[in-house]
């Protein structure tokens, strides 16, 4: 007797607090097989599962786990991104790198979109290269100055000012933001005096080798640069020239930011920068 009489507690309850995955999956307008696959994926456990039947049912404080899962998918998160902040202890963090990876592909989509406006104007060094004047907000950047053979040793000072800033504690700023400065007028091949820069979260106490800087906003001609820094040169003249034709005047020093390079990329082919110049309106 003791064994039907929790039975029939177990039925009150489903018929009071749960509901069926047909009434479920209507009223969160989703079908059961996309239930089934929460289910299988860890996603979503029906909260009671009918051990004669197999019948599934979920409870109403399920649906807003439903609604956070299909809310990320929107976002463009995948089902293994989903699980993986599930798992998360540090959410923010894990959100703010799917931002980071966002933010890189609207960067690359924005160059593709101008790359096509320029082919429909027929002018063929936009389509290679389209320069857009826009804002780089102001960032506070940890810095690294140093006197270099040539162009290759930015591979040796890049990692070399991330081992200073991890020492130091410090918390990239999302997205990243790393670029460099030419601190001396003119084109050199050799000892060349760079700046390298990377955006934090915060300052930190100056070292002999690492200071803190903060960069204002500027307004700046920006352009996308696709492939070896080999080919830089021409990417400069497409840029200059449209400063020059478009009534503007260089107001500071030029940057280049590093979105995909030899640390993520297989080939120089797939490596993405871009150059942006401080400017503004001749005569202002």
């Amino acid at each position: 007797m003791r064994m039907q009489k929790e039975h029939i507690c177990e039925e009150k309850e489903v018929n009071s607090h749960l509901y069926k995955i047909g009434m479920f999956a209507q009223m969160n307008h989703v079908t059961i097989k996309t239930l089934r696959f929460y289910e299988e994926q860890g996603l979503l456990t029906p909260a009671y599962v009918d051990r004669e039947n197999g019948y599934r049912y979920y409870t109403m404080d399920q649906m807003a786990v439903l609604h956070r899962i299909t809310a990320l998918k929107q976002a463009g998160f995948t089902i293994e991104d989903i699980r993986k902040l599930g798992d998360s202890s540090d959410t923010v963090s894990f959100l703010n790198r799917k931002k980071a990876e966002i933010m890189s592909k609207i960067a690359e989509l924005t160059m593709q979109m101008a790359m096509i406006d320029g082919y429909l104007t027929g002018d063929d060094d936009a389509l290679k290269s389209p320069v857009l004047i826009r804002k780089i907000p102001a960032v506070v950047a940890a810095t690294m100055e140093n006197r270099v053979e040539s162009y290759d040793a930015l591979f040796d000072l890049m990692p070399a000012l991330g081992a200073q800033m991890e020492e130091l504690g410090c918390e990239c700023a999302l997205p990243e933001y790393c670029f460099t400065h030419y601190l001396e007028p003119g084109y050199k091949e050799e000892q060349i005096l760079i700046e390298v820069c990377e955006a934090v979260t915060e300052k930190k106490a100056d070292t002999d080798s690492v200071k803190f800087r903060e960069f204002p906003e500027i307004q700046a001609a920006c352009i996308y640069h696709k492939g070896s820094y080999n080919e830089f040169p021409h990417t400069y003249a497409v840029i200059l020239q449209y400063i020059e034709e478009n009534g503007y005047e260089i107001c500071g020093n030029i940057r280049e930011k590093y979105i995909d390079g030899v640390w993520n990329k297989d080939t120089e082919n797939d490596w993405l920068s871009e150059i942006q110049i401080p400017v503004k309106k001749t005569g202002e």
